[in-house]
């Protein structure tokens, strides 16, 4: 990265030097941007040109993003906080509380199917009235006859 003739470092980086600083690819800076995650700007030679606060916003979006926060919901928590300035203390105080409240429901939620699945182990029953797993609280029952497993499986795997 070039510093400007005073030495200093620069006020914009070019999409490459957001990509070799942050360790993501072009593409993906790119995708972030067509989702309203970052925002750059147009130079005269309609090159795009980023804040050096991008950076520590592509590093949250990385964490978030390892931690199973999906993209719609660290955009949406992105969406009240400036692209101009880097994220504070503050600001990530913020989004990480939210998203800690989250990993906590998910882990408990998980744990949960976890210890049910340890109890069907070996059954083989997998009861279309009593199943926790397939069948929880007989819930396909109260919806009638037909093959609806298999219209949700079909419709889950298109999305």
């Amino acid at each position: 990265m070039k510093k400007n003739p005073h030495g200093r470092l620069p006020l914009e980086l070019t999409v490459g030097e957001v990509a070799e600083r942050s360790g993501v690819a072009v593409s993906t800076l790119h995708f972030y941007e067509t989702k309203g995650l970052i925002e750059s700007r147009r130079n005269r030679g309609n090159q795009r040109r980023y804040p050096r606060a991008v950076l520590r916003r592509v590093a949250v979006i990385k964490v978030a993003q390892r931690t199973g926060i999906p993209l719609s919901e660290i955009g949406e928590a992105l969406s009240v906080l400036p692209h101009d300035r880097p994220l504070t203390a503050k600001d990530w105080e913020r989004l990480s509380a939210t998203w800690k409240h989250q990993l906590d429901q998910r882990i408990a939620s998980l744990t949960a199917l976890r210890d049910q699945l340890t109890g069907c182990i070996g059954c083989g029953c997998l009861s279309m009235h009593d199943c926790p797993l397939r069948n929880p609280s007989d819930e396909l029952g109260e919806k009638g006859a037909g093959p609806l497993l298999l219209e949700n499986e079909r419709h889950e795997d298109t999305h």
